[in-house]
């Protein structure tokens, strides 16, 4: 019995355990990218290996998984798969590295936390969402959007005091820094800001055009697998169009190798399918919540390997961002369980009508107003009537139900 119960508690854990290890390795790959960089991997390469990768792992698993039940793939479907390699995968991509290697992994992840309020922003331009300031779920989301943003300044121009969480002493970069290089400028600061608000714009605008594919072409594995082909075509022709010396291309047993391989198969393949399974089974929003763990795993992990300088600024920025995500997502939440509760409603107050009126209706039966309640009956009462001499000659009311 005992057993049992503990079975059922691991199985109830389950989607909350896998999240925990999908921003674990989010954050994995963070550290990874900033090795990479500081190896001398252009950054255009990087993206355009995961993507490979990724197309290569994902591939196989979508034609297994979905083989009977894929839509057929029509010529905007395809443009549409285009788009989401163009902006979720290759621009987003893109974007992203440059701000990490401009600033701190730390910086980045804060900044990707305002994906929520920047597709708010665009749904609401593009008019698929609407305000309704009159609503606490819509003033939830504004007041988040308008914190994410705040957050986003001040852990762009604040610093403060310089804070210090302990080390490990294991500098994975190998080399020291001078004072100068290990403190990033403030033009880098914006520069990277820029870059990073880019990329949460495009992979934002990725979320808008993929939910419109979505609805002609639900198959996830699929889909995934064509974004990610798409990706890869343009993060090559992007990458040839900067680097063209074999040896950046070059990969060896080194940290690039490791880096590209597992950015493609763990974070863009493995994960992925981890992150639909619990979409399936608890909803968008249960995935959403756990975005801010890795900003703490990434924080961490760079404090203590990698020799990164945390400040006051940075971290009540940070906070303000993962505030800013939270009141978006509630207020996100508080109209979906309105919109569900709305149509039952809906329903069962058409079926009151129906009622009321039926009642309305045998009321005034015995009357003479209401010829045609009468005209209704009367063509019931030859229906039954011809029931009944069904029944009479053996064909059976239940018999023709069952054919039926």
């Amino acid at each position: 019995m005992m057993k049992d119960n503990i079975c059922n508690v691991l199985h109830g854990l389950k989607p909350t355990l896998l999240m925990l290890m999908v921003q674990i390795a989010f954050a994995g790959v963070n550290i990874l990218y900033k090795l990479a960089v500081n190896d001398g991997m252009n950054l255009r390469i990087v993206v355009a290996y995961r993507f490979i990768f990724s197309t290569a792992f994902i591939a196989p698993v979508a034609f297994i998984i979905e083989r009977k039940k894929r839509t057929k793939i029509t010529w905007k479907i395809l443009f549409q798969s285009f788009l989401c390699g163009l902006f979720g995968g290759s621009l987003a991509q893109n974007f992203y590295l440059e701000a990490l290697s401009l600033t701190s992994p730390t910086f980045a992840s804060a900044m990707a936390n305002l994906i929520p309020a920047i597709t708010f922003i665009m749904a609401v331009s593009f008019g698929l969402e609407k305000l309704n300031l009159r609503t606490k779920a819509g003033k939830a989301k504004i007041i988040g959007t308008m914190t994410g943003i705040s957050g986003a300044m001040v852990l762009t121009f604040v610093k403060g005091i310089e804070l210090n969480i302990g080390s490990f002493n294991l500098n994975l970069l190998h080399h020291q820094k001078s004072p100068t290089q290990a403190t990033i400028s403030t033009k880098n600061t914006i520069l990277g800001s820029l870059c990073a608000l880019a990329s949460s714009s495009s992979y934002a605008l990725w979320l808008i055009i993929h939910a419109k594919m979505s609805e002609q072409y639900p198959t996830h594995y699929s889909s995934t697998a064509l974004m990610s082909f798409w990706a890869s075509l343009v993060s090559i022709v992007f990458a040839l169009c900067f680097e063209r010396e074999f040896s950046q291309w070059k990969l060896g047993w080194n940290i690039r190798l490791l880096t590209v391989a597992y950015a493609g198969i763990v974070v863009s393949g493995a994960m992925i399918c981890v992150i639909s399974w619990c979409v399936h089974m608890r909803g968008p929003l249960f995935v959403s919540v756990f975005s801010p763990l890795m900003l703490i795993c990434v924080a961490l992990a760079s404090c203590t390997m990698l020799n990164e300088k945390l400040h006051l600024g940075s971290v009540i920025g940070a906070v303000l961002i993962v505030c800013g995500l939270y009141a978006v997502v509630w207020g996100k939440s508080k109209e979906m369980k309105k919109k569900n509760q709305l149509a039952p409603s809906q329903s069962t107050h058409e079926l009151d009508t129906i009622v009321v009126e039926d009642k309305s209706n045998h009321r005034n039966s015995n009357g003479h107003n209401n010829n045609l309640h009468v005209i209704n009956d009367n063509e019931d009462s030859q229906k039954d009537e011809h029931v009944q001499n069904q029944e009479k000659e053996g064909g059976g009311v239940e018999e023709i139900s069952r054919n039926a």
